[in-house]
C-alpha cells in the first residue's frame, strides 16, 4: 500500500488509526498471528469507549487480535522494531517516513527536537529503524559485474585534540576501513567495516555475498586484490594513480559515489558515529543506495516489511 505524507498524516488523526493503518501494509486483509503464524481466524478484542487499559493503568488505542488456533492476543507490533515501545505508533510511522525520504538521513538529535522525545529514545529508536533497514538475512548472492572497494571513515586527526591524537607511527592510520560490494546489475550494495583491508579479512565478506564462478570481479590496482580474485570467473582493474578511472566497462565509480554520499551525511547530518555503531549506519545507507530508484512511499512499504522480527533490544536480557 503506498501512501504519501498527506495521506499519512490523515490516518494518523489518532493511535487507532495508525494501528489500522500498519496492519493494512503489514498484513493486508487477514491478520497473522505472531505467535504460531495462523492465518485461519482471529478474533478482534473491542474495548469499551475505544479505550484499553495498560498494566499502569493508562488508557490506550492500541488494537487487540486473539488467535483461535494458540489462543493468544497480539498486536500487530508483536514482535517487531515497535515491539515494547512507549513512543505513541503515529510518531514511529512519521519517523519511518522522515528516514526514508531524508536522502542524507536524519539525526537523532532533528528526531528528539522534532517529536518531543528524550535524547536517548530518539537514538534507540534510529537504531531500530536501521536494524529494519538490514537486508534480508537469506538476501542471495551477488552475481554478473561486482565492484570490489574500500574507504576510510574518520575524522583527520590533525583537527582533534592533542591528546586524542592517534599515537600510531607516521603513514598509518586509525581511521576504520569499509569496505563495500556494489552490484551493477542490479544496483544493490553491501558494506561492512573491517579491522583492516588485507585478504583474510576480505575474503570472507567476497565468499558470503558473492558467487564467484558466475561473477566479474572489477577493482583499483590494490596489491591485495589479485589472490582475493583467483576463484572469480574474471577479474579486471583500473590504475587510480595513472589517473585511470574507467576502462571500456570497467569502473569502481559507483562504489567511489556510495562512498562520497557515505562521507558527506556522517560528516553533516550525524557529525560523530562511533566504531561501535558504524555497521548499522552503513546497514542504513546500504538501503538508501539500494533503493535509490524507489519512490519514498515504495521505500516506507520496502521497510515496514522488514520490521517483523528484528525486535532490538536496548540492553541484551541477561543469560538465565
Amino acid at each position: 500500500m503506498s501512501i504519501n505524507l498527506l495521506q499519512l498524516a490523515d490516518h494518523l488523526r489518532s493511535e487507532a488509526g495508525a494501528y489500522e493503518l500498519l496492519e493494512h501494509m503489514r498484513w493486508g486483509d487477514k491478520p497473522v498471528c505472531p505467535h504460531c503464524g495462523s492465518v485461519r481466524k482471529h478474533y478482534f478484542l473491542k474495548a469499551k469507549d475505544g479505550a484499553r487499559k495498560t498494566r499502569t493503568g493508562s488508557a490506550t488505542e492500541r488494537r487487540v487480535w486473539k488467535c483461535a488456533d494458540c489462543r493468544r492476543q497480539f498486536t500487530v507490533l508483536v514482535g517487531t522494531i515497535f515491539h515494547g515501545s512507549k513512543i505513541p505508533l503515529r510518531i514511529w510511522l512519521l519517523v519511518i517516513f522522515d528516514a526514508c525520504s531524508a536522502k542524507n538521513g536524519i539525526s537523532a538529535r532533528e528526531v528528539e527536537r522534532k517529536y518531543g522525545l528524550t535524547a536517548k529514545t530518539a537514538w534507540f529508536m534510529m537504531h531500530r529503524i536501521r536494524e529494519a533497514m538490514k537486508r534480508e538475512p537469506m538476501a542471495g548472492m551477488l552475481a554478473g559485474r561486482v565492484i570490489l572497494d574500500e574507504t576510510w571513515v574518520g575524522g583527520a586527526p590533525k583537527n582533534r585534540h592533542g591528546n586524542k591524537r592517534s599515537k600510531r607511527p607516521q603513514g598509518l592510520t586509525d581511521k576504520t576501513p569499509v569496505v563495500a560490494l556494489v552490484s551493477r546489475e542490479t544496483g544493490e550494495v553491501r558494506s561492512q567495516a573491517v579491522p583492516n583491508v588485507r585478504a583474510e579479512n576480505l575474503r570472507p565478506i567476497l565468499q558470503a555475498n558473492i558467487n564467484t564462478k558466475r561473477a566479474h570481479l572489477h577493482t583499483d590496482s590494490g596489491t591485495q586484490y589479485p589472490q582475493l580474485a583467483e576463484p572469480f570467473a574474471a577479474h579486471s582493474t583500473v590504475d587510480h594513480k595513472a589517473g585511470e578511472y574507467v576502462r571500456q566497462d570497467v569502473t569502481t565509480n559507483h562504489a567511489e559515489t556510495f562512498f562520497s554520499q557515505l562521507k558527506r551525511s556522517l560528516s553533516g547530518t550525524f557529525h560523530h558515529v562511533s566504531r561501535e555503531h558504524l555497521d548499522r549506519y552503513l546497514a542504513e545507507f546500504d538501503f538508501r543506495y539500494t533503493t535509490c530508484k524507489l519512490s519514498d512511499t515504495e521505500r516506507v512499504d520496502l521497510l515496514v516489511g522488514r520490521v517483523g522480527g528484528r525486535r532490538l533490544m536496548y540492553r541484551q536480557p541477561a543469560a538465565a
